[in-house]
């Protein structure tokens, strides 16, 4: 696990909250990352919808092209346990209506009640799961 660094921690938050600004600004839409996928892939506007993936995609790459290093990702020993939980957050994403980032970020800064009840589920189900796998089940 890499350390904390309140930095880039700082950074990084203050640059996701400027793009979820200047899309709902510039394009009036939110900057939810599973609905923008899904638009992509199946809808309309699919330009700026590329783009953007493309963004999230590329920003990091070439953050570490110029010499910053990206961390590596610790993956769990089965790729079926990968698949699965991908599977479990897509239809949990499309269960609650969202994903964290169209109601973590751009749904609690429009105050929107079931924006703020549904992050407040996505945390305390991370957080029951955390401890469920790093104290309850041994792993």
């Amino acid at each position: 696990m890499a350390p904390l660094d309140p930095v880039s921690a700082l950074i990084g938050g203050a640059l996701i909250g400027l793009a979820a600004v200047l899309l709902m600004l510039l394009n009036g839409r939110i900057a939810g990352v599973s609905g923008i996928l899904g638009e992509a892939l199946t809808g309309e506007e699919r330009g700026w919808r590329v783009a953007f993936l493309v963004g999230l995609v590329a920003a990091p790459l070439l953050l570490g092209a110029v010499g910053d290093p990206l961390p590596s990702p610790q993956m769990p020993a089965s790729f079926a346990i990968v698949i699965a939980a991908g599977l479990l957050v897509g239809f949990g994403t499309r269960l609650g209506g969202g994903c964290t980032s169209g109601h973590g970020v751009c749904g609690i800064a429009r105050f929107s009640p079931r924006s703020i009840a549904a992050t407040l589920v996505f945390m305390a189900t991370a957080m029951v799961v955390v401890a469920i796998l790093r104290h309850g089940l041994g792993v």
